[in-house]
């Protein structure tokens, strides 16, 4: 009876293998690669932006949605391969990097006009910055 639920069980892997089953490794490329279109998105309505349609909270909820994608590609980046981690590491930081800077920018300008006008400028930043990361990272 051991011998047959043993067998059950390495013909069901077998089918789920043959089956398309994911690995861990195709589990994290696909949240890393959920999560880049969600930034492409978010970038996209951020840059959208102008100082007439911008308001803190528009560029708050855009942001904070893009903090959240980066976190869960850093928690799904050790389960890469080692060329993907890589890509994945380097966009990771060049980008968060940038974020973070707009993050401060949005609650520190001096006027609500010079806010405006600083944010749209600095959006347009963050989607070049974005083309030169994570817009670059494989997900074919």
């Amino acid at each position: 009876m051991r011998f047959v639920t043993t067998s059950a069980v390495v013909l069901a892997s077998f089918a789920a293998a043959a089956c398309g089953g994911s690995s861990s490794e195709d589990t994290a490329k696909s949240t890393v690669c959920n999560a880049r279109a969600d930034i492409s998105k978010q970038v996209d309505q951020l840059t959208a932006l102008t100082p007439a349609t911008f308001t803190t909270e528009a560029a708050s909820k855009g942001l904070s949605a893009i903090r959240s994608d980066l976190k869960d590609i850093k928690n799904a980046q050790s389960e890469l391969s080692d060329d993907r981690r890589q890509q994945v590491q380097q966009a990771n930081q060049e980008f968060s990097g940038k974020v973070q800077d707009l993050v401060k920018q949005v609650f520190r300008s001096t006027s609500a006009a010079d806010a405006k006008s600083q944010m749209t400028t600095a959006f347009q930043g963050l989607a070049d910055t974005y083309k030169q990361t994570y817009a670059r990272v494989d997900c074919t």
